[in-house]
């Protein structure tokens, strides 16, 4: 008998298929298990299913309305063309070389086809789908086997006619064992996640194989525990929702699953923050009139009330001999930057260091200038002029000069520096610390595992450093509770006073006269004395790469999906002969030198250039009071946080801010619904419930770079507050008292199945 952990390799599916599976990284039992339906057909019903996508990958089941040979008009030859109805929509099939398979494909046959969607007129169309032929009224078992039987002889083993290459989307006559079509006559068909290479049958074919020869599991649950919850077991979950008799079923198998991927994300992130309650660090506690006190009596401003909270959190955690571990989510524009420069100051005037790690040059060197003007002369430890018990703060990028690179190296080897701004290049093997205490980490999204966990080491005496972890990006509590569950949570909704609101139009670019009016209400702005920024999706010189890529018989990044976009290149060339042709106009995009990148923030931020055109290279950190409206163009290539982020660069001033996402979408799209919500509020946390919504939540682990395939299927981070919370608190209680769950080995074993090694591994470096 099988178990969970068993290989695939040791069941009875065939080993074709096998190989097929490990395609979809599914090798063990219990991979495929947790490889569940994301539909179900119920026979005599319509099939609740969206209208497909072009390109789409979809499974039809139906009856043939209409089977006829065609001629074809521009070679000599024929071709077979079926209209199956679903009993919601006909789908056009079109099959070549299809001498045999119209002897099989007839009239009245129930069939389920496989393959990529094109539209004709408005018409769904399967161009050479893989097929099966069902079982029907009238027609048993026996004799839809011995159609394929037939099928088989007549075209070869592969069943895919003259020119047939397999299961990969080119008409392969997939009909079967006499299983599988017995199966088909079920009351409720699931219908699986396929791939042109691995049919929905051919998955259920070995999810009923295995199920047949696996050994029912323990429940990681008691007795007891089930029953409070009025839950099934996991087995009889696993099995309903494969092979289900009726509705209630499955949704009752759907609430067992949810609660068992909460269960398992909220034991390992249990076990992690035990993990590091018993890490040690070094205790800063407020010393006053140093370095913090000095800056908060010059600031000349009063705190918000947000940001008074925040850091009364944060020195609390600051004050213990264990490492913080805390996630500030502030809205863009809420003093994030300045509530962890006062932490850090904090740790400073303990004799200890700080380092700040930024994704990008433009932020890190932006991290640096608005250090440096915030605490001028407390800033410059060990020069004429500087404040009693300066420090000093350093930057290191990769581009840095070599000179400077070695002094900012030095400084922070011997402790001169108290602070030091970097991109990655401050996770290199050679650069070390006297005595590193807190890291704060900007926007820490873009970064991998490994490389956040580089600067762990770097403490000095083996002990950690204090983690501070920042993001503009709003998180919802679901969310937060799933993902970053082993850290404190922060909130600043607050904005500074006196911080202007901003004002979000969608402009269509189809309408001329709109975009024109984009253009003549930036020129106003600039008139008034006021920046522009003006976003693009792309550089614009990939046309040079493309060239490159075909010289070497590739293909250049973008060449397909993004000619069609206007570019920072072509944009700044429009607007410099066109509407803003006397103003002054500069570009900055990634590809540029650090110190060309440097040398145009600089200028701007001096009042120097009037309008920036931009990649998404000035998304986060860059705060220039004075820019006040910015285009984004082809605003549709955006995700609704980004767009969030994005617009936050304007408004910082006196001055309110102004937004124009001009976009050439639909009016019904998608793409038109995801802007008018932006255009429609302001408000981070309610665009980052849409932003989940329309991506469908994705896989979260996934987006924190943990690599590997999706591990949720079930749980909702929208809609599951309470079964997370549950989950949370019994996770808690179990860990309080068996931390590596040498007593629990059946949640030991639910763990290591639903965080996949790659998920198992972020948890424990995060």
């Amino acid at each position: 008998m099988l178990t969970s952990a068993s290989p695939l390799t040791d069941s009875s599916i065939d080993p074709k298929l096998v190989e097929k599976l490990a395609g979809l990284e599914l090798t063990t039992v219990g991979e495929l298990l947790r490889y569940v339906p994301r539909r179900y057909i119920r026979q005599g019903q319509v099939s609740a299913t969206e209208r497909p996508e072009p390109d789409e990958w979809i499974t039809v089941i139906g009856r043939i309305e209409k089977s006829q040979m065609i001629a074809m008009k521009r070679r000599y030859g024929k071709f077979l063309k079926i209209v199956v109805n679903d009993g919601r929509s006909r789908y056009e099939a079109s099959f070549f070389n299809a001498k045999y398979i119209q002897r099989v494909l007839l009239s009245g046959v129930r069939v389920a086809l496989a393959g990529k969607v094109k539209y004709f007129n408005n018409q769904i169309q399967l161009s050479h789908p893989d097929w099966l032929v069902l079982p029907d009224d009238g027609m048993d078992v026996h004799g839809t086997s011995m159609m394929a039987e037939l099928l088989a002889d007549e075209t070869g083993e592969n069943g895919t006619g003259e020119n047939g290459t397999g299961g990969n989307g080119t008409g392969e006559a997939l009909t079967g064992t006499a299983d599988d079509v017995e199966h088909f006559s079920r009351s409720i068909i699931p219908m699986y996640p396929a791939t042109r290479d691995v049919q929905t049958w051919e998955i259920w074919r070995a999810v009923r194989q295995v199920l047949a020869d696996t050994v029912p599991a323990a429940d990681p649950l008691t007795d007891e525990q089930r029953t409070a919850r009025g839950f099934i077991t996991s087995d009889e979950a696993i099995r309903h929702v494969h092979l289900p008799e009726t509705m209630e079923q499955i949704e009752r198998a759907d609430e067992r699953l949810k609660f068992d991927e909460a269960l398992a994300v909220q034991t390992a992130l249990a076990q992690r923050r035990a993990d590091l309650g018993s890490e040690l660090s070094v205790g800063c506690v407020h010393v006053p009139g140093a370095l913090e006190d000095q800056l908060l009596d010059r600031l000349p401003f009063e705190l918000t009330g947000g940001q008074k909270t925040v850091l009364g959190e944060i020195g609390d955690d600051l004050a213990i001999d264990h490492p913080m571990n805390r996630l500030l989510q502030g809205e863009v524009g809420s003093g994030k930057t300045l509530v962890s420069l006062l932490a850090m100051l904090r740790v400073v005037d303990n004799g200890h260091q700080c380092a700040i790690l930024a994704p990008t040059e433009v932020l890190a060197a932006q991290h640096y200038r608005t250090v440096m003007t915030m605490l001028d002369d407390l800033a410059r430890g060990g020069e004429l002029g500087a404040a009693d018990g300066a420090t000093r703060v350093g930057l290191l990028t990769g581009s840095l000069g070599t000179a400077a690179k070695r002094q900012t190296l030095l400084d922070a080897v011997t402790g001169e520096s108290g602070i030091v701004i970097g991109t990655h290049a401050l996770l290199e093997q050679n650069v070390e610390f006297f005595d590193l205490a807190m890291v704060v980490v900007d926007e820490q999204h873009r970064f991998g595992v490994e490389q956040r966990d580089v600067l762990r080491s770097k403490g000095r005496d083996d002990r950690r450093p204090h983690f501070l972890v920042m993001t503009a990006t709003p998180i919802p509590r679901t969310v937060a509770m799933t993902t970053f569950g082993d850290l404190e949570t922060s909130v600043m909704t607050e904005l500074p006073r006196g911080r202007q609101p901003i004002k979000t139009t969608v402009v269509p670019m189809q309408k001329a006269n709109w975009v024109h009016r984009v253009w003549e209400r930036a020129d106003e702005e600039i008139a008034a004395g006021r920046q522009v920024y003006v976003v693009c999706t792309r550089i614009g010189d990939e046309e040079s790469n493309k060239k490159a890529a075909k010289k070497k018989g590739g293909k250049a990044d973008g060449e397909e999906k993004e000619d069609d976009t206007i570019s920072v290149l072509q944009q700044a060339e429009l607007l410099e002969t066109g509407p803003l042709a006397r103003r002054r106009i500069a570009v900055l995009h990634g590809r540029m030198h650090a110190d060309d990148k440097n040398e145009v923030m600089d200028a701007f931020t001096r009042g120097e250039i009037d309008v920036l055109v931009a990649t998404t290279v000035i998304e986060v950190g860059v705060d220039v009071p004075n820019a006040t409206t910015m285009a984004i163009v082809n605003a549709e290539r955006f995700g609704v946080s980004q767009l969030h982020q994005l617009r936050g660069r304007v408004g910082r001033g006196q001055h309110a801010g102004l937004c124009l996402l001009m976009t050439p979408a639909h009016e019904l799209s998608a793409s038109m619904e995801r802007l008018k919500a932006v255009e429609a509020s302001n408000d981070g946390f309610e665009l980052a419930m849409v932003d989940l919504r329309q991506r469908r939540e994705g896989d979260v682990l996934g987006s924190l770079q943990s690599g590997g395939k999706s591990s949720l299927s079930f749980l909702s981070l929208i809609d599951d507050t309470e079964v997370i919370a549950d989950a949370r608190e019994l996770s808690e209680s179990i860990v309080d008292a068996d931390r590596g769950l040498a007593d629990h080995p059946a949640l030991a074993d639910l763990v290591r199945a639903i965080l996949l090694p790659s998920r198992a591994e972020y948890l424990e470096k995060s």
